[in-house]
């Protein structure tokens, strides 16, 4: 059984549950996106995740995860590990990172943008989202229009949902940037935007970015998954996004909140789950990863309920969804049921 069975059945009755007094009902755990099985050449969870992108590592005070799943954050190891040696990677992390606690190698990882966490740092009970109210409530006009700027896994699967329960759903990219998950997975890239319309903008052009902007300003439910400061860059913070369009919902997908002192650190499904303490122990005191990027699917039930709970209440807020809070949800769930 999934160790996360039991988070993905309540977060599925929820969803279910909400769509059915939107639109249509929705049966999430039907529509083969709550995992990646068959897609990916997964091996067994242990020290290293199923895709062997992330590895956990002791340092002095404790253990930590890393996500080594981009060529830029291989390159950024030596500064990371404050040495000038040409190594492997992994290697260079196991012999440099012992002599240095957990809290150093996560700030220095944060002003490096890469993903690494320490194994249970965050506690968290509930998925329920903490929501900012940054607009005021309103009723969409006509069908429920959904921007879907976001990629990989939780964002998509949050607008696969929205799509499913009857949502015009589109998927906007950046033409510098494309989601890879198009082409590692195309089958779960699929089942994630099948049912969304596609559309490529280059954001670094004037026009690109005023296209984006009406774009955001056309929906009423835009979903994202990157940190504050994109949006910072292309002109686009939420304050100035609701001011012009009070009634929008934002669902803000990141690895430690919007706001606070983790707004600005990356994260990906494996690392998340590590920070959120969804690991198994050995007898010996030593995590292990416990499957294929478990925060992900869990965040994106989560913030397609916290979605569908925004649009009931008419919108107005952004909804401040955080994959190592809701992989921390899951594994305290996880601890209940044991």
């Amino acid at each position: 059984m999934s160790p996360i069975a039991a988070a993905l059945k309540a977060l599925s009755a929820e969803v279910a549950r909400l769509t059915a007094a939107l639109g249509r009902r929705v049966d999430a755990l039907g529509l083969g996106i709550t995992d990646r099985a068959g897609q990916l050449k997964l091996r067994a969870p242990g020290i290293a995740s199923a895709n062997r992108a992330c590895r956990l590592f002791r340092a002095s005070d404790g253990w930590f995860a890393v996500n080594l799943a981009r060529d830029e954050d291989r390159e950024l190891t030596p500064a990371w590990m404050r040495s000038e040696r040409i190594s492997d990677p992994w290697r260079l992390i196991a012999e440099e990172s012992a002599g240095r606690t957990v809290a150093d190698l996560i700030a220095d990882a944060t002003l490096l943008g890469l993903p690494a966490a320490g194994v249970g740092e965050v506690v968290c009970e509930s998925f329920a989202a903490p929501t900012l109210p940054l607009g005021a409530p309103g009723r969409p006009a006509g069908p429920l229009r959904v921007l879907d700027l976001s990629a990989l896994w939780a964002g998509p699967m949050c607008g696969a949902i929205l799509g499913e329960m009857g949502a015009e759903v589109t998927k906007l990219e950046s033409s510098r940037r494309l989601d890879p998950t198009a082409q590692s997975t195309p089958e779960f890239f699929r089942r994630l935007n099948g049912r969304k319309s596609l559309r490529q903008l280059d954001f670094q052009t004037a026009d690109g970015r005023a296209a984006l902007r009406e774009a955001i300003l056309a929906a009423d439910v835009v979903i994202t998954s990157a940190r504050p400061r994109a949006f910072v860059g292309l002109g686009l913070e939420p304050e100035a996004i609701f001011a012009a369009k009070p009634q929008l919902t934002w669902v803000a997908i990141t690895g430690y909140g919007w706001s606070g002192r983790g707004a600005e650190r990356v994260a990906f499904g494996d690392d998340a789950a590590a920070a959120g303490g969804l690991v198994r122990w050995t007898r010996t005191g030593e995590p292990r990863f416990l499957g294929d990027a478990l925060a992900d699917p869990v965040t994106g039930l989560a913030a397609a309920i916290g979605a569908l709970s925004a649009i009931v209440a008419g919108g107005g807020v952004l909804v401040d969804i955080a994959m190592a809070r809701c992989a921390a949800a899951a594994a305290a769930l996880r601890a209940r049921a044991a």
